[in-house]
């Protein structure tokens, strides 16, 4: 299926690993140019994927919670290409700042971490997003909807990420600009596979992942980042025209299905 989006630019954030690759690999496939920021140098690997992609791409080595310097690679993406179509917000992680443990300044410093640079990467963008009658995508997570406990400020951040993508699909929509959010449960990637690894020995690994994947409706398993990529391009391309404010859910049923099913 041609996705249309051949040629066209994305800023896409947190790009080299997990979620991000996913979609970054999935825009290159389409013949889409990649713009990607974060704060790991460019792998070897990543160079070949994208050679044999053939892909045009760029590649900004970033710490995102340096502000100030999202716009100036906006302004040059835009100066360079004459045109951006779409940002894909990815980059965050859960750092577990609870409520009994964490300073309001710690929970404030996570919060940057987590959701300004969503905020000001779009900032930054938004008018050639109205020449290019682009899209948003905002990568969040079910934190914000389920809670997990121990985590106040990445919940809150992740819930705030779904607040904005309903405010400016609201503000964005006589501009002909389309904002949605897809939100991830249980997504196999190597933060989460790091995470894992803090289990213990290798059966306590496995054991602690059983009782995760048990909790996966849809045939037990974690989430591929392939599969969160797929709907990605699709809500950044003409093919989902008319879809606006929504959050997607590629979770295999976790959030609404879990409970039901038990």
């Amino acid at each position: 299926m041609d996705l249309k989006i051949k040629d066209n630019v994305y800023i896409v954030t947190g790009g080299l690993q997990g979620i991000g690759r996913g979609l970054t690999n999935a825009l290159a496939r389409e013949g889409a140019i990649p713009v990607v920021l974060d704060k790991e140098a460019e792998t070897a690997e990543f160079t070949a994927a994208m050679k044999e992609y053939g892909a045009t791409y760029e590649y900004h080595v970033i710490d995102l919670n340096e502000t100030d310097k999202i716009a100036p690679i906006i302004e040059a993406t835009y100066k360079k290409y004459g045109k951006i179509d779409g940002v894909v917000n990815n980059a965050g992680a859960n750092d577990n700042k609870d409520l009994d443990g964490t300073s309001w300044r710690d929970f404030e410093k996570s919060l940057h971490g987590n959701l300004t640079h969503y905020y000001e990467t779009v900032h930054s963008a938004v008018n050639y997003l109205r020449e290019s009658r682009g899209a948003v995508l905002n990568i969040t997570s079910k934190t914000a909807l389920t809670g997990q406990g121990k985590t106040s400020a990445y919940a809150a951040a992740k819930a705030a990420i779904l607040g904005l993508t309903r405010e400016w699909a609201a503000a964005l929509a006589q501009d002909q600009v389309r904002v949605n959010a897809i939100v991830v449960s249980e997504c196999w990637t190597p933060l989460y596979e790091n995470w894992i690894k803090t289990f213990g020995s290798k059966e306590e690994q496995e054991a602690r992942l059983a009782v995760i994947t048990d909790k996966i409706p849809l045939e037990k398993r974690m989430t591929k980042p392939e599969e969160i990529a797929d709907m990605g391009v699709f809500l950044l391309s003409p093919l989902s025209s008319h879809t606006t404010g929504q959050w997607v859910f590629v979770d295999g049923g976790y959030v609404h299905l879990d409970r039901a099913l038990s």
